[in-house]
């Protein structure tokens, strides 16, 4: 008679507890990292918000005080609506314009799609610093900035753009538009890939024009896209930080100083990490109040 090898319930469980140790171990570093680098932080900075501290000292307990300063500061509020502007000003047409793209990019008349594709994703993986600096010569003060030439040849005087209220503005909705539109544009072209190609057929048929398609057929078909695009894209305006920053030369200007500089100052500058935590907690919940409005408005939009 044959002999059957009969495995235990607790040696087969061992080897399954070994398996999910493995499992365990090999992704473990990104979240020991992230525990290291990004959660401690984040909930440091909510423990920080009720405190008063220079960064060096002794802690002192405030309770809300922080949160009333941020609240009554005229220059915290200036910040938020230059970021809310500046969001718009770079945002809505960076969207817009990048679903025109993608369709174009889609279309079988265009040739060499792989080479316009890279040169529209470029922007993107382009230092952030390097794209702030070039922009800062194109938007010069002075009469030679490529800007103002333009402005100069249709009969207009030039603008100060780093100290005119609007000029920094559009100026840093400008570059914010310039880098973010090629990666928008991608993240459309992917969606509509998985596009059907017979309903464009079918409607080029019923005689439907690029406006008629792109209206009845691509944007319904790309919402989730569109309303992910729309999460991202108000998250990251509302975080703009870099762009302003190099623009102005770390002078933190009222005209283009954002809320994420005003945190920044209040923690490097002013030394009040208290005060700069309560600073990221409001913008914790205004984010999420603003991208669930938008989300909410898109959804219903493009029903």
């Amino acid at each position: 008679m044959r002999s059957v090898e009969v495995h235990s319930p607790k040696r087969r469980w061992t080897e399954k507890r070994k398996e999910s140790l493995a499992g365990y171990i090999f992704v473990s570093p990104f979240f020991i990292l992230f525990a290291i680098f990004g959660l401690f932080p984040m909930l440091f900075s909510f423990y920080l918000g009720f405190q008063k501290w220079n960064g060096l000292g002794e802690m002192e307990y405030v309770g809300f005080q922080n949160f009333v300063f941020v609240m009554k500061d005229p220059v915290f509020w200036k910040a938020l609506s230059n970021t809310i502007i500046i969001g718009v000003l770079g945002t809505v047409p960076q969207l817009i314009v990048g679903i025109f793209l993608a369709f174009a990019l889609n279309s079988a008349l265009v040739k060499f799609q792989s080479a316009f594709r890279a040169a529209f994703f470029l922007p993107y993986v382009t230092s952030t610093v390097a794209v702030a600096i070039i922009f800062g010569v194109i938007f010069s003060n002075q009469d030679f900035g490529l800007a103002n030439v333009f402005i100069n040849a249709i009969g207009l005087d030039g603008v100060n753009w780093q100290t005119n209220e609007w000029g920094v503005k559009i100026a840093i909705a400008v570059m914010v538009f310039w880098r973010w539109l090629g990666y928008n544009t991608i993240i459309y072209l992917a969606g509509m890939q998985g596009i059907p190609n017979d309903l464009y057929e079918a409607a080029t048929i019923d005689g439907a024009t690029v406006w008629q398609k792109i209206r009845f057929i691509t944007i319904p078909m790309l919402k989730p896209i569109i309303i992910f695009t729309v999460f991202l894209s108000t998250i990251g305006s509302l975080q703009l930080f870099t762009e302003p920053l190099v623009f102005l030369g770390g002078s933190m200007r009222e005209e283009g100083i954002t809320v994420v500089l005003y945190l920044w100052r209040e923690a490097f500058s002013n030394m009040a990490f208290g005060t700069a935590s309560a600073s990221a907690i409001i913008l914790f919940f205004i984010i999420i109040i603003f991208a669930t409005v938008n989300s909410l408005l898109v959804n219903k939009l493009s029903k």
